[in-house]
């Protein structure tokens, strides 16, 4: 990450610019995919509650294993049944065609069409004021992007920008970490990180970046103002020319002998400082 932290521009800038009726079938799920089509697994109940509830993605079948007990796969199969989807029970060795035989599905799992990205266009253009946008700067573990997409719907961000190379994407891991945000939050994906960041700062959103190294606290920044929140990847954080693009830096005190938090823990500070300031001020 960088250590030195660029100057503050003035507040003022220009403005340039598969579906039948709902029933139980004693039957094993076919889960080829057809050619040309793209479908994702969904797995966890309250993943595939959220995906469900939200309607955001076509759910084609939902298969539930042989004696699972959790309370709330009986609101699984009322929506099923009310959306008229096909779920099936299966013994639980079926499920090991699908995932790993170590995946915790807790006895369920929907196969649903691919989760989809938006432009950045759609982030930007439907922004509520003041914006609260997170970009992404090469996370690569699935768990760690799902957990920031969790965090980012629970603070109520615009969306998050994702690069499009040496990061990961909206994978089944991810959607099952985000425990069913991944329905909710907008995510795109971007070739270049450093256009962006002039493209945001043209439209008078700051772009806060973060390092160890900073010399402003996190809790100095006035987060009321539009802001984009910059975080890299794990280990070895921001890129130079991406901490260097920031409008500035800033840091989270550490107070044990780790120099550092997860990066989807840093989001979660982050993020709720934004929020209480921006709540505090109404």
């Amino acid at each position: 990450m960088a250590s030195t932290m660029k100057p503050v521009r003035s507040d003022q800038r220009q403005n340039k610019s598969f579906r039948s009726h709902g029933r139980e079938r004693r039957d094993e799920a076919d889960g080829t995919r057809k050619q040309g089509q793209r479908s994702s697994l969904i797995y966890g109940v309250l993943p595939v509650l959220e995906a469900l509830r939200a309607g955001t993605r076509r759910v084609d079948k939902v298969l539930i294993a042989d004696g699972a007990k959790e309370g709330r796969l009986s609101e699984i199969i009322e929506l099923c049944r009310s959306q008229s989807i096909v779920y099936s029970r299966a013994p639980r060795d079926v499920f090991t065609r699908y995932v790993e035989h170590d995946v915790n599905t807790q006895g369920v799992i929907a196969f649903s069409a691919a989760a989809d990205y938006v432009d950045v266009d759609a982030i930007l253009e439907t922004k509520v004021e003041p914006a609260l946008i997170v970009v992404l700067d090469g996370v690569e573990d699935p768990r760690n992007l799902g957990a920031i997409l969790r965090t980012a719907e629970c603070a109520g961000v615009d969306g998050v920008i994702i690069p499009e190379r040496r990061a990961v994407g909206l994978t089944d891991t991810v959607a099952k970490s985000s425990a069913g945000a991944i329905e909710y939050v907008k995510v795109a994906k971007i070739s270049n990180l450093n256009r962006l960041i002039e493209d945001l700062k043209k439209r008078d959103i700051w772009v806060v970046g973060t390092s160890s190294e900073a010399d402003t606290l996190y809790t100095d920044w006035d987060w009321k103002r539009p802001t984009a929140l910059v975080l890299g990847g794990e280990g070895g954080g921001l890129h130079r020319l991406v901490a260097e693009n920031c409008d500035l830096l800033v840091k989270i005190p550490m107070y044990g002998r780790i120099d550092s938090l997860n990066v989807s823990v840093a989001a979660a500070v982050l993020l709720f400082e934004a929020r209480r300031q921006r709540v505090s001020q109404a």
